[in-house]
């Protein structure tokens, strides 16, 4: 089995260390590691961290490979320093069954960018109306412990209930995605003071808070665990707060453009913009990034959205909403949170690996980094500060909002399972 030898490396942004791999554990970190014919990796100071973890990605595959493939989007993936993606189950035909399921963590294997995590519908066909194969995707062999509607609330009260007591008895997790229908309809970005002068439909931060509150009374009625998916407003931010102080199993996730971008944006009219939940105000953002600092919110996930160039280069109003996000989310982070001083590299790792890894059950990814554990690893250049260009993405998209944009922070070198997947910022 080959050795690699990463030299210099701050691990989670501590004092400098070597890290030896060895195949695909990690055999030892300390000082002055030799290993004969090792391949040396000068790290130079650049901070290690584990494998990153999205608990929340759109890879599209199948029915809109126009957009984004697995093979695509876990390049993507591997590029942004993820190990590990959960996939989101609103694909054509929809992740409702353990065949679509299995299909999509196949792909995932045979690719080998990163592991795939299917999520599983919770519904059949995201309608609402039936609740979908659960124990047939958890049995599958993907193996499914995450379920999600993403795209569609879970609108209706008895039949969230009943998909938590559902998951209940194998451990899951229902990750919702918190949007009252009947306050959101022809919403088109945040309801204040931006949208009225621009006569934009609004989507009220209570139709978001509103279904948080319901859904963490339902978990604690049934005793089971809720995550809330792209949480955007500082109400959401209080809900989630007081629901943990009762002891509430719920977790909650914030994407890296509602802790940089706000609704100010949209007076571009530009539909790169345009993503659900919309972008909130700047007191909402700086209520996001405290929460994310404290606890309250306990992971970052990119909701990575790819659209074709026709859904997105558009009018406003015939426009897709979403973003793309794996290639920017640690840069985008940097910039909110370790550059701000709010976190530090061990925070960082604490909510992009640890923390998702654990609530998604991510076998063998969010682990220290330590003697025998994998060696999923990620090597971060923070001193490096450049201009976003779509251009060299790996993703099949390119609907980022940060086009231009100076960001801190880039990913060099990719390790899945002791095998790089990123050299010099290069896919291999």
């Amino acid at each position: 089995m080959s050795k690699t030898l990463i030299r210099g490396a701050k691990v989670l942004g501590g004092e400098p260390q070597d890290v030896l791999i060895d195949g695909t554990v990690i055999e030892a970190v300390g000082s002055g590691l030799s290993a004969e014919g090792a391949e040396v990796v000068e790290a130079d100071g650049k901070v290690l961290l584990p494998g990153l973890v999205d608990l929340h990605t759109h890879l599209r595959e199948p029915g809109r490979e126009d957009s984004e493939t697995v093979l695509t989007g876990t390049r993507a993936a591997a590029s942004g320093g993820y190990t590990s993606v959960f996939a989101m189950a609103n694909t054509f035909p929809v992740a409702d069954t353990a065949g679509v399921v299995e299909q999509v963590w196949r792909l995932g294997q045979q690719h080998g960018y990163c592991d795939v995590q299917p999520i599983g519908a919770v519904t059949v066909g995201l309608e609402g109306a039936k609740l979908a194969e659960l124990g047939a995707m958890h049995e599958s062999a993907a193996g499914v412990t995450v379920f999600s509607d993403d795209g569609k609330c879970v609108h209706d009260a008895q039949i969230m209930r009943r998909a938590l007591e559902y998951v209940k008895a194998f451990g899951g997790v229902i990750a919702q995605h918190a949007q009252e229908p009947r306050l959101t309809e022809g919403a088109e970005m945040n309801e204040g003071v931006v949208s009225a002068e621009l006569g934009l439909g609004g989507w009220p931060a209570v139709a978001e808070e509103s279904i948080i509150a319901r859904d963490v009374l339902l978990a604690e009625h049934v005793g089971s665990r809720v995550h809330i998916c792209h949480l955007s407003t500082a109400g959401s931010v209080e809900i989630v707060r007081w629901a943990k102080s009762r002891g509430i199993q719920v977790t909650a996730e914030v994407t890296p453009h509602h802790l940089l971008l706000t609704d100010e944006l949209v007076r571009t009219y530009d539909p790169v913009y345009k993503v659900n939940p919309p972008l909130r105000t700047e007191r909402d953002v700086m209520a996001l990034r405290e929460a994310l600092a404290d606890g309250t919110i306990d992971i970052v996930a990119t909701d990575h959205a790819p659209h074709p160039h026709e859904d997105k280069d558009c009018e406003w109003a015939a426009a897709a909403m979403g973003m793309i996000g794996l290639e920017t989310a640690l840069s985008v982070v940097q910039e909110t949170m370790v550059d701000t001083g709010l976190l530090d590299w061990a925070g960082v790792a604490d909510r992009m690996s640890f923390k998702p890894a654990r609530i998604g059950q991510a076998t063998g990814h969010g682990r220290p980094v330590s003697a025998g554990e994998p060696a999923n690893l990620t090597l971060v250049d923070t001193a490096y500060r450049g201009r976003v260009d779509p251009a060299g993405f790996a993703s099949r998209s390119r609907n980022t909002p940060y086009e231009g944009r100076e960001l801190p922070g880039r990913v060099t070198h990719t390790w899945l399972r002791g095998k790089a997947t990123l050299v010099d910022g290069k896919l291999t």
